[in-house]
């Protein structure tokens, strides 16, 4: 371990050291001769770079220069003033080779002067090749090839390749490269620019190309990208990202091995406006009976080409005033062939109209290893890693891919109500088609979109089994789950119901929603198609509701249900109200549980209000969110309903609330036993009572029938001054009665003139008697308010009721007496006349 670090040390010393030795070198002398008639000149300028805080100069012969140009035959003897110049200055080292007025230079090039004789600055050697139009040139470079890349990008080690030809008098960029690639060969007609970018610390003394003579090729230039293995290739069109010259062609040649496939993308790409010719792609591929295959740059490109093949771009002519821009990126991957290359899968389509496939790559991490593609082939020659199947039709597909798990399918109908008078109450089934399952790829999603007549339908949805809803506090196992959601009134506002699975504790037996919706079925595992008998789901369509969403939820017995409000990670919208109809079995009792004890929600306007109420004509339980506690845990005999209503919430203060419900089977309570027990003896003996007086009733009425005797001189007033009543009690017989029959014998002084008896006025309640259970309890208006007044028990809000029109009450209007001046003492029947009663 101890020699392995001293090693380090002394290659970290050796690097020190050799930097010290640079740098010195930087404040020698340089000597730069250039021989007379090489063509060579040599500038040296000041970088792009920012200007530096203390100047740095070029000294030649005392003078202080910031550029210095050597022509060939001048020798320059030069030093700079600082001990950085690398970082001040750079060095172009241009040869100008023409062709025209004599022979070419051909073979390799050489780097003039050589690199040990050169300062140490970042240097650029340029050769510009000028040759006749009819004249092909090719510049053919050793191993390592080149790999070209796009704007931005940069090459590893700095060193670069920029490639330009020439059309007329106008600079056309083929590309800029890098080293470790694929491209061979770049032929080229009528001259072509070649500047390879070396930084100063790169020991490199070699240019790494050859330029040969060739033929006309009768366009702007040839690529020619060579594979010796599996491995992918990014190509773009001259001039990226401007525009292809006007009514040029361009070719690239790629060389593959037999044993190979081939796969051609294309990654971006724009068309100009033509006024003669159309712009176009073209193929010539070995074997191929319709060569060239002619394609549209939006077309899909052709893949699982075995052996080599060419790619010819073809621009148009442009219109003058509007040209657009033409352009082309894209990748070559080459891959061996796998086992699912030939067998070829039908997809038939032909049926739907609102149906769409989408087979894709799923998205994984990029990884700078070379990684074969996944393609899937249509008809087995049009491939891409992203086809979509549409409507209408049968298709043929297959896959080119070493790894199907790297694909996955997603699909997407719509059912749709346009008359709301044809498909009310209409049913449909949401089920993925068995077909699918039939595909080497994993089904991720299937979307329906419910569509309906605003204001006229909603939906409900029932599913095959009863569901559970996601939550952190209990989390879907399952293989598959519905995505619920729905787009609101707002523009760009959704509410998402949540995720929703089958299974054994599930409780949500049926979700009601307000307007257009979407169900996505999702799948998490390949064992969907184990599970697949699981999932159904049953949409219809139903009158207008005005909530935004009803839950109807029956707890299961053995298991804790956990029910939250939509958009959980971003809060419940703005002005949303949501219901939940919650069952309680008549041998259960359900305990009401909140997360939280605060909600958190700070409105704007309005009132964010929950309400509590039993479907047993119990009065409703409102609390304000915003300032009330939420309630306790509290225990619910019978099915009651939980109503959300939010307001418009301040930014960043969003209503989200969890609640669960569980049942325990009832109790037998002592008290209530002992109170039952006395109630009943209280009953029995009541009830003896009343025998043994209608047996006394009954003898008395077997002596002999029943005289009701009335005195008629006797004063019926109660006595209001004593002075009156001139004898007393005991010397009068007022107060004789023979026998008091059922027959009440003051009845006549309650008839009123016609003869029918008085009655109290007496106003009643009646309450609703039909069913309580359908519809959850309407949340009190939403009020506009600025600012926001604070809401407490004693208090209602300004547009709330204070009486709840479902409570019962009594109001009872006795008669106005007039009392008399001097008279204190109540009368206990009116002071008319008594009347005789008619026999």
């Amino acid at each position: 371990m101890a020699g392995q670090n001293c090693r380090v040390t002394v290659v970290l010393l050796g690097g020190l050291l050799l930097l010290a030795v640079l740098l010195m070198r930087g404040a020698e002398a340089s000597e730069i001769a250039l021989p007379q008639g090489s063509n060579i000149t040599i500038l040296i300028k000041r970088g792009t770079s920012a200007p530096p805080a203390k100047p740095c100069f070029i000294i030649v012969s005392k003078r202080h220069m910031t550029v210095l140009f050597i022509k060939a035959g001048e020798k320059m003897v030069f030093t700079f003033s600082c001990q950085d110049p690398q970082n001040h200055f750079v060095m172009e080292i241009q040869k100008n080779i023409d062709c025209m007025s004599g022979p070419c230079p051909f073979g390799e090039v050489q780097l003039q002067p050589a690199t040990s004789t050169l300062p140490t600055l970042n240097r650029t050697f340029i050769w510009d090749v000028k040759a006749h139009k009819r004249i092909g040139l090719e510049l053919q470079f050793s191993l390592p090839r080149l790999r070209q890349i796009g704007p931005g990008e940069s090459c590893a080690d700095g060193v670069t390749h920029s490639i330009s030809g020439r059309i007329d008098a106008t600079v056309v960029r083929i590309g800029i490269f890098c080293s470790n690639g694929t491209v061979s060969r770049i032929k080229m007609q009528e001259g072509v620019k070649m500047a390879l970018h070396l930084p100063w610390f790169h020991p490199r003394n070699v240019s790494g190309f050859s330029i040969a003579n060739r033929s006309s090729i009768k366009r702007l230039c040839i690529i020619e990208s060579v594979f010796e293995g599996e491995g992918s290739a990014t190509l773009m069109s001259a001039n990226y990202p401007e525009g292809f010259p006007e009514d040029e062609l361009m070719t690239w040649q790629f060389v593959v091995p037999a044993h190979l496939r081939a796969s051609v993308t294309f990654l971006t790409f724009n068309v100009s406006n033509c006024e003669k010719k159309e712009e176009r792609v073209e193929y010539y591929i070995p074997g191929s009976t319709t060569n060239p295959e002619v394609f549209k740059l939006e077309d899909k490109q052709p893949g699982n080409m075995a052996g080599n093949f060419n790619l010819s771009l073809q621009g148009c002519d442009q219109d003058a005033q509007n040209p657009g821009i033409l352009r082309l990126q894209f990748q070559v991957l080459v891959q061996h062939p796998q086992n699912e290359s030939n067998k070829t899968y039908i997809v038939d389509l032909s049926q739907e109209r609102t149906m769409s496939i989408t087979i894709e790559p799923r998205p994984v991490k990029q990884s700078r290893r070379f990684v074969p593609g996944c393609f899937v082939c249509l008809e087995s020659r049009t491939c891409s890693d992203n086809v979509t199947l549409t409507p209408g039709s049968k298709h043929k597909i297959s896959f080119l891919c070493d790894d199907l798990t790297r694909l996955w399918l997603n699909a997407e109908k719509t059912i749709s109500c346009t008359d709301h008078r044809y498909c009310h109450r209409k049913s449909y089934q949401l089920q993925v088609p068995s077909d699918l399952l039939q595909l080497p790829v994993q089904l991720h999603d299937f979307s329906w979109k419910l569509l309906v007549p605003k204001d006229r339908l909603s939906l409900v949805l029932v599913p095959k089994q009863k569901l559970q809803q996601h939550t952190h506090e209990k989390v879907c196992n399952t293989s598959f789950s519905y995505l619920v959601a729905t787009h609101l009134a707002t523009p760009g506002q959704e509410l998402y119901y949540g995720s929703f699975c089958p299974g054994p504790g599930g409780s949500i037996e049926q979700i009601q929603v307000k307007q257009n919706s979407s169900v996505t079925l999702r799948t998490f595992a390949p064992g969907f198609q184990q599970e697949f008998y699981k999932q159904g789901l049953t949409v219809s369509f139903t009158p207008h509701f005005k909530e935004d969403g009803i839950f109807t939820v029956t707890p299961d017995t053995k298991n804790k249900v956990y029910l939250r409000t939509p958009n959980w990670e971003r809060g419940l919208p703005a002005l949303s109200s949501l219901s939940w109809n919650i069952s309680v079995p008549h041998d259960q009792v359900a305990c009401l549980t909140f997360f939280k004890e605060r909600i958190g929600v700070v409105c704007q306007t309005g009132w964010a209000l929950m309400i509590i109420q039993e479907q047993r004509s119990q009065p409703e339980e409102i609390f304000n969110l915003e300032e009330v506690m939420l309630p306790k845990p509290s225990f619910h005999y019978h099915n009651f309903w939980v109503n959300i209503s939010n307001c418009s919430p301040v930014s960043g203060k969003q209503l989200d609330l969890l609640f669960w419900v569980t049942l325990t089977p009832k109790t037998l309570d002592l008290t209530a036993i002992i109170i039952t027990v006395v109630a009943g003896g209280a009953l029995l003996l009541l009830a003896l009572g009343l025998i043994i007086c209608f047996v006394k009733r009954k003898k008395k009425k077997n002596k002999g029938p029943a005289v009701g005797i009335y005195n008629g001189n006797a004063n019926t007033q109660v006595p209001r001054q004593l002075k009156k009543f001139h004898k007393g009690r005991k010397d009068n017989d007022s107060h004789v009665y023979a026998v008091i029959d059922d027959t009440m014998v003051y009845g006549h002084l309650l008839q009123d003139s016609n003869g029918s008896f008085l009655q109290p006025e007496v106003d009643t309640y009646r309450p609703f008697q039909g069913p309580t259970g359908d519809c959850p309890p309407s949340p009190p208006p939403i009020c506009s308010r600025t600012p926001t007044a604070k809401l407490t028990t004693e208090e209602l809000p300004p547009c709330i009721s204070p009486e709840s029109e479902s409570e019962p009450y009594t109001f009872s209007h006795p008669n106005k007496v007039e009392v008399g001046n001097g008279d204190t003492d109540i009368p206990l029947l009116d002071t008319q006349e008594p009347v005789k009663p008619a026999e």
